[in-house]
């Protein structure tokens, strides 16, 4: 017999307060919080907490592909041989989860994970969702047997967030990626000029096929904002979506320049909030929701990443293996 276990993770913030949660379809649940973690280390915690609680052959359903792939695609082959580094030669995020986790599986052999897209109607992906976004924000967990009641609302977008223009009617790509320090630095250099180069080919392949092809950026510095070029190389029209006014303004000036250039040469420029976020925690929520709000309404989405990149991990959360386009740097 095999126990198959839906888990989730859940952050106000990302980083702020967390939860995490578990549960058996007519059978045992379990939830839990942290005070200032990340939506990531709530995924992981998620599974490790259910692995723990349950003996036998269990099966792991997550929405997170950051904790999926981990198991699917042997990346923890990779961490142990490189003695817990990355294939970036840095440290692996969140280790002190993820080394208890690998043990366990390692140790019982008996342990699967399978993943499951988030909110997709699946009713025990959403309890467990719902579970984990109670736990963030009452900042308690609880447990019990059968279907808990009283049930929380699940984490979706604000409301705010997705009102506001629509993206130009056709085949929205939008572009994702890695900050300067993972292009070979913020100046110019053959690192960023290579990923510039493929994306130019990846989008105008895609154009052959979607004629009507809107390329979609955030316009953050690095892989978003190479994204725009790119579309300007190879003759495609892209959309800007800002977070908020002044989203640039603590950048340098030429960085600063730069950006008002791409911003001006959009097609669209849309802004979710009208004003500064107070605080950098409110800043980085918005970034968030921007990145949420673009994956809600694009149909396929490159990103410039490793293949352990969170980025990545996330859009395919969003959008599936299918949809997305990995471009390694």
């Amino acid at each position: 017999m095999t126990t198959t276990v839906y888990t989730d993770g859940a952050c106000s913030g990302n980083p702020g307060p967390g939860g995490w949660a578990w549960a058996v379809e007519d059978g045992p649940f379990a939830s839990g919080s942290e005070k200032h973690t990340t939506n990531q280390r709530m995924e992981i915690a998620a599974a490790l907490e259910a692995v723990r609680a349950l003996p036998g052959r269990v099966e792991v359903v997550s929405d997170s592909t950051y904790v999926v792939n981990c198991f699917r695609d042997s990346w923890w082959e990779g961490w142990l041989k490189r003695g817990w580094t990355n294939s970036q030669k840095k440290p692996v995020a969140n280790r002190d989860l993820w080394e208890p986790l690998i043990d366990v599986y390692r140790e019982r052999g008996d342990i699967t994970f399978r993943w499951v897209k988030g909110h997709s109607a699946d009713p025990m992906n959403d309890l467990v969702d719902r579970l984990a976004v109670e736990a963030a924000l009452k900042q308690t967990g609880r447990s019990g047997t059968g279907r808990p009641k009283e049930l929380g609302p699940p984490d979706m977008v604000p409301a705010k967030a997705t009102k506001g223009p629509a993206l130009p009617e056709g085949h929205a790509v939008g572009v994702f990626g890695v900050r300067p320090p993972e292009l070979g630095g913020y100046d110019p250099n053959p690192a960023r000029d290579r990923a510039r180069a493929r994306l130019v080919e990846v989008l105008s392949h895609k154009s052959i096929e979607h004629p009507d092809l809107v390329v979609v950026t955030g316009l953050s510095l690095g892989a978003e904002q190479l994204g725009a070029e790119a579309a300007v190389e190879a003759g495609l029209p892209y959309v800007a979506v800002l977070p908020y006014d002044g989203f640039e303004s603590v950048w340098p000036e030429p960085s600063r320049a730069w950006f008002e250039e791409l911003r001006d040469g959009a097609t669209l420029t849309i802004t979710l909030e009208r004003r500064a976020p107070e605080t950098k925690q409110q800043a980085g929520m918005w970034l968030g929701r921007r990145d949420t709000w673009i994956l809600e309404r694009v149909a396929e989405a490159v990103v410039v990443a490793e293949p352990d990149d969170r980025t990545y991990a996330s859009v395919v959360g969003k959008l599936g293996d299918d949809d997305v386009f990995l471009l390694r740097p």
